[in-house]
């Protein structure tokens, strides 16, 4: 019996899952923004995906698998913040690094900034918004791929999106020492 429920799993696992590889890699390389960081989400992704494929009704896979990715990456950004606080020459030494090709240190502290007050207006939007966000401009879903792994209508998708990126604006536009 269990051999049996194993090889209906890899029947249902290279039907939906194998065929969505180059897509999950390139997903991941864009969330992580490096090669074997992607590797191991897209690792940790077929592994999730293999142990819920029982559960898994057929429709819209990539988009189950990308959700399962960006799931897979938070949890694993949730677990990677104790260790920098262990660490403080480690951090220090990464947030002092600025060989960057020809960017100057203001350039830098800018960026981080930015990046800083767009994570906290992410951070501070509704969850509803904040999901389409990730969704359709992070992981890079289509609308209809988000509508279907929210499971709502793609002009609900729409409709997010729009208040979402709003919401980051006004957000970006009251922020201190940003609209100067």
């Amino acid at each position: 019996m269990q051999l049996m429920a194993s090889a209906a799993s890899k029947d249902l696992f290279d039907t939906y899952v194998v065929p969505e590889l180059d897509v999950m890699y390139r997903v991941a390389r864009s969330i992580t923004g490096n090669p074997t960081d992607a590797e191991d989400l897209v690792q940790d992704t077929l592994i999730r995906a293999y142990k819920a494929i029982d559960r898994f009704d057929g429709r819209h896979p990539r988009a189950w698998l990308l959700t399962i990715m960006r799931n897979a990456q938070i949890n694993r950004v949730r677990r990677k913040r104790p260790s920098l606080l262990r660490d403080p020459d480690t951090t220090m030494a990464i947030g002092a690094n600025t060989e960057s090709e020809g960017r100057t240190p203001e350039s830098v502290v800018m960026d981080k900034t930015l990046d800083a007050a767009v994570e906290s207006s992410l951070n501070e939007m509704p969850e509803q918004f904040r999901d389409a966000i990730a969704l359709v401009d992070i992981d890079g879903l289509s609308y209809s791929e988000a509508a279907a792994a929210l499971d709502v209508p793609v002009g609900t998708i729409m409709s997010r999106l729009h208040r979402g990126r709003k919401f980051i604006r006004n957000n970006l536009a009251a922020g201190p020492g940003l609209n100067q």
